[in-house]
């Protein structure tokens, strides 16, 4: 990652200026707050301040305020256990994040080991909560789906609207672009298509021209790739730069107007499977409205961070203690109401519903698709 491994840029730090007093709970946000994905650390960390704001001018948590603290450790796997481990010594009661599954996967071994809630509003890979699981963490949560949840989801539709046609599935070789297309090739698979092509590619790789050329020459019909928005926004703007006019499905990943940002036009009609874009949710119209009124809108994860501090603040009322192993059996409890909406956990700390829709790329704004 571009400075990613320079003296210092993995350290938390404090989001406000005023130092936390003695009585206050410090909880934190970590993900990439820096570098080619800080859009997606921006949300989470709109999210966060928000759900913080809200909870404090409501007397707090046990009569408690709670004090905000960032960890960025720009979705490096490395980085991310450094910075686990700064929040760690910090005294942090929870942690919403990390973004990417690649950093979540070893950050919540330090948090497993510590005893520490880690709730991420993003990271979709199912060995994140599987090797938990297994190695008997009990403090780790999403409010997030899977991606095998979402490979069921796009998988299938690929499936029954490209009969008979040529799809590609491409990647981005990371634990959640690959886990992303190779659930979709499973499913699509299982219902009767097989990928007419499966690619990889590098991530920040600037010249796609090679793989491009590969999908015109073999006359793709439909490009599924799992990846984040800043390659996929120079993908298809590459791809229609050279002529090819397939259309493009992606991973939700791409749930950030960075993405119209790179692709420009190019990218108008992408289509892609999404269950974290809550906003036209009844549950979330009165914070929706106040981000508005803030000029920010709360796309992508923001609204699930929201709901990650707000669910463990419930479930920190419910229990009576910031414990984590205690506030942990408070949220596998019970259906807690969020922004979101109402959210209950299974033993692996995954959801116990969670609905997908498709949304598409038009005019340079992110819309349900209505005839998907």
């Amino acid at each position: 990652m571009k400075s990613g491994f320079l003296a210092g840029a993995i350290l938390a730090a404090t989001l406000f200026a005023t130092p936390a007093l003695a009585e206050d709970i410090k909880i934190a946000i970590a993900g990439p707050m820096t570098g080619d994905l800080a859009a997606f650390g921006d949300q989470l960390r709109k999210g966060a301040e928000k759900a913080v704001q809200d909870i404090n001018a409501s007397g707090g948590v046990l009569g408690k305020k709670l004090t905000l603290v960032m960890g960025d450790d720009q979705c490096d796997p490395k980085q991310a256990v450094q910075v686990a481990n700064d929040l760690v010594n910090q005294n942090v009661a929870m942690v919403t994040g990390h973004f990417c599954s690649g950093a979540s996967i070893p950050a919540s071994d330090v948090y497993g080991e510590e005893g520490i809630i880690q709730i991420t509003p993003s990271a979709t890979n199912p060995a994140l909560t599987d090797e938990g699981a297994a190695k008997g963490i009990t403090t780790l949560f999403r409010t997030c789906s899977r991606d095998d949840r979402q490979g069921v989801f796009a998988g299938n539709w690929l499936a029954n609207k490209y009969a008979g046609k040529k799809v590609a599935i491409l990647d981005d070789k990371s634990a959640y672009g690959q886990g992303v297309a190779d659930n979709v090739v499973k499913n699509m698979e299982a219902g009767g298509l097989k990928p007419a092509m499966r690619e990889t590619y590098t991530q920040k790789q600037r010249d796609f021209s090679a793989l491009l050329s590969k999908l015109k020459a073999a006359a793709i019909d439909a490009v599924f790739i799992g990846g984040y928005y800043n390659d996929i926004g120079l993908i298809v703007r590459q791809a229609r730069d050279q002529g090819y006019q397939g259309q493009f499905i992606a991973s939700d990943a791409v749930n950030s107007a960075e993405f119209w940002s790179i692709s420009g036009p190019a990218g108008e009609g992408l289509i892609y499977p999404d269950a974290a874009a809550a906003v036209n949710e009844p549950s979330a119209q009165d914070v929706v409205k106040r981000f508005r009124a803030d000029n920010y809108e709360p796309e992508g994860y923001t609204l699930n961070s929201y709901a990650a501090i707000q669910a463990w603040a419930a479930a920190v009322v419910k229990a009576g203690t910031t414990d984590g192993a205690k506030v942990a059996a408070a949220l596998r409890s019970g259906s807690y109401p969020t922004v979101i909406g109402n959210l209950s956990w299974d033993a692996k700390g995954d959801l116990q519903e969670v609905h997908y829709v498709w949304w598409g790329w038009h005019g340079g704004k992110a819309v349900v698709e209505p005839n998907t």
